[in-house]
């Protein structure tokens, strides 16, 4: 099969021939239709989180299954699946505990002593947070993806794999947004729009998004955004969000993955407020607070996959979308080939679109 494979960080991924192995017991062979182009796999190229090269990318997808493993139970041949990195056991404290987007059981993995997943020639080809969808097919554990109704469009489905989970779960999940509260958004790329669009259909009586495109802060609006602030021409966007909101907001979001955005998230709350960095912040990176702000009980806390429980949440997202609440068809900016992925990339690092999707040839 065809696959993108990153060899070495800060090089362009190379379009590989790579083998793939039969499905073990509990492992699902599916053909990949479509995988976004998301921020974090740029930020694995770039060298900002360090991963066991070479491997083929991505993790936001959708496809259909071919071949099933003979302890398989949660789908079956023909189904139409998303895919979401946060694979899960089923059996340790944090899926017990229903916290199954923090699972690292290896469970979900092949042990070191079995064939690998993805080969090439006679070397092993790693596989990405448990999927690596920039490949013509993915086989990968039966609890890293979900059915979902056929009529859903594939390439529109996986955007739901991350962008939306991440977005819409961080708000639902993770800060529990009530209706009438407050809520900023700072970057509004695909995770930032599926933030907004989350907070729009929880009811948030008042959604600021803050970036420095102006075409963002646009489709921010048409996410559901009732105010904007343009990052670029600002002095203090901090300081704007708090004289809108006359104290801060309630719930605030960063989906950027920077030192200084997550600590504006925190600065923009109101008293009793929750910053959460659902951007990913570079290894090594440190934040700074105000030691005296958390006498005001304001809160800082990260968010993984929107705290997901993914066969429950994909589904009903799906159901969003068909029903006109979930906006997908703006978020995807141009849909593109195998072979454009490192323009697409390149167009993520210059912060110009919100999604690419690779559609595959059915």
């Amino acid at each position: 099969m065809k696959a993108a494979v990153l060899r070495e960080v800060k090089t362009p991924l190379q379009i590989e021939e790579v083998a793939l192995s039969k499905p073990g017991p509990h492992e699902v062979l599916i053909r990949t239709a479509a995988a976004g182009v998301c921020h974090s796999d740029l930020h694995f190229v770039e060298g900002s989180y360090p991963f066991p090269l070479p491997a083929v990318l991505g993790h936001e997808s959708a496809g259909v299954v071919e071949q099933v493993g003979s302890e398989v139970r949660t789908v079956k041949p023909g189904d139409h699946v998303v895919t979401c990195l946060s694979a899960f056991c089923g059996h340790c404290e944090f899926c017990l505990g229903g916290r199954m987007s923090l699972c690292i059981s290896p469970d979900t993995q092949r042990p070191k002593s079995a064939e690998p997943r993805l080969r090439k020639d006679a070397g092993t080809m790693n596989q990405f947070l448990n999927l690596s969808s920039f490949a013509e097919y993915m086989l990968v554990h039966e609890h890293a993806c979900t059915a979902i109704r056929k009529d859903m469009p594939l390439d529109r489905a996986a955007l739901i794999g991350c962008a939306v989970t991440t977005g819409v779960g961080a708000v639902i999940h993770t800060s529990n947004v009530r209706p009438g509260e407050t809520v900023a958004v700072i970057g509004c790329g695909g995770v930032g729009l599926a933030a907004i669009n989350g907070a729009a259909i929880v009811g948030a009586g008042r959604i600021i998004a803050i970036d420095r495109v102006g075409s963002k802060l646009n489709l921010a609006k048409h996410f559901g955004a009732t105010d904007v602030v343009d990052a670029s021409a600002s002095a203090n966007p901090v300081a704007e969000v708090l004289e809108m909101t006359k104290g801060g907001v309630h719930h605030s979001f960063e989906a950027i993955g920077l030192k200084q955005t997550a600590e504006q998230a925190f600065k923009m709350l109101r008293r009793g407020g929750t910053a959460n960095i659902i951007g990913m912040i570079p290894v090594g990176t440190m934040i700074e607070l105000h030691g005296a702000e958390f006498l005001g009980e304001k809160r800082i806390q990260g968010s993984l996959m929107g705290s997901n429980r993914f066969p429950i949440d994909m589904p009903r997202f799906v159901d969003f979308y068909m029903s006109g609440k979930l906006k997908l068809d703006e978020m995807i900016s141009q849909r593109i080939k195998l072979e454009q992925v490192n323009e697409a990339l390149d167009e993520l690092k210059r912060g110009e679109i919100a999604r690419s999707v690779i559609v595959f040839d059915a």
